[in-house]
């Protein structure tokens, strides 16, 4: 025999031998007959290549020999990593501990995570969780399938046939301006008619993205062509430059703070297409148990928001 040939069963023996202090007081404790401990600090033994106990005989305990006490104490390092590695296991299948993460953007992170993470935590409440987000779609994916984030949102709408994914509901873009500006007095209801942005310097998104793409194709084939004077990609800064005046910006409305008094949100006449929300794990891949109870509640509490917010 060889190092090579030594299992579990020799070293829990090993170690119930070494607390007992006796092989009979060993079989007791796990099951076996004495000969049964016997042979397998035998087989230990001979795999090693040195005795592990010495025997006085009689009724004196079996003590460790030096190569038994620094066996030992691999044996209790490995028996330790295993019952880690069952509880990480039994946290895995529960899917209401161990650590799930989570792919995002900006305003799903705003306006949308903090609630879904408190349902999580109530489910879960041993789950550790953490955010990775990214402005692009393809960022998100990419990661996602490499295995660095379990599940994602997208900005939709998105097809990528390595994906499943879920549609969560829409979010439609708006125009925000100023609340003591003149489109906010000439407007005062809800919706602003689309052509009082022609010739408009606006505050937009940067760098290019989908978001950026999706705004500008959209007021194109709305016979706008429009024109920057800002651009940021960071919702809060796009927002304060609204209230500066520095012009009025097209948004999704997740993206918009609505409680801020310095702007006023308004509905493009006609509307542009809105966004969906998604939420994408690999496709045919198994998927852990956290990231289908996240999947659940987003998929519930999601919609009631977004169907609010649609409105």
């Amino acid at each position: 025999m060889t190092f090579e040939d030594v299992e579990f069963r020799h070293l829990r023996a090993l170690l119930a031998v070494a607390e007992e202090g006796s092989f009979i007081g060993a079989a007791d404790i796990l099951g076996f007959s004495q000969a049964a401990i016997s042979q397998q600090i035998a087989g230990l033994e001979r795999a090693v290549g040195q005795a592990l106990f010495d025997r006085p005989g009689g009724p004196r305990p079996v003590t460790l020999t030096p190569a038994g006490r620094l066996l030992l104490r691999h044996a209790e390092a490995i028996t330790l990593r295993l019952e880690l590695a069952a509880d990480d296991m039994a946290d895995l299948a529960s899917g209401t501990a161990g650590r799930l993460t989570i792919g995002t953007y900006q305003s799903v992170s705003v306006q949308l995570l903090p609630d879904l993470v408190r349902e999580m935590r109530t489910v879960a409440p041993n789950l550790a969780i953490s955010l990775v987000e990214h402005d692009l779609n393809d960022e998100l994916v990419d990661e996602l399938l490499d295995g660095q984030i379990d599940v994602t949102f997208l900005a939709g709408p998105y097809e990528d046939s390595r994906l499943d994914m879920v549609d969560l509901g829409s979010d439609p873009f708006v125009v925000i301006v100023r609340a003591d500006g003149d489109l906010a007095h000439r407007y005062p209801g809800r919706s602003l008619p689309v052509h009082e942005l022609i010739d408009m310097p606006m505050v937009g998104q940067h760098p290019p993205g989908r978001g950026r793409d999706v705004v500008d194709d959209g007021l194109r084939s709305l016979g706008l062509k429009p024109k920057y004077a800002f651009r940021s990609n960071d919702n809060g800064a796009t927002q304060g430059m609204v209230r500066a005046g520095v012009g009025p910006a097209v948004m999704p409305l997740l993206a918009v703070d609505t409680s801020d008094p310095g702007i006023a949100v308004k509905r493009l006449e006609p509307p542009l297409e809105p966004r969906t929300i998604l939420i994408a794990s690999p496709s045919g891949a198994t998927p852990m148990p956290a990231a289908e109870k996240f999947i659940r509640i987003a998929k519930t509490e999601c919609r009631k928001r977004l169907s609010r917010s649609s409105r």
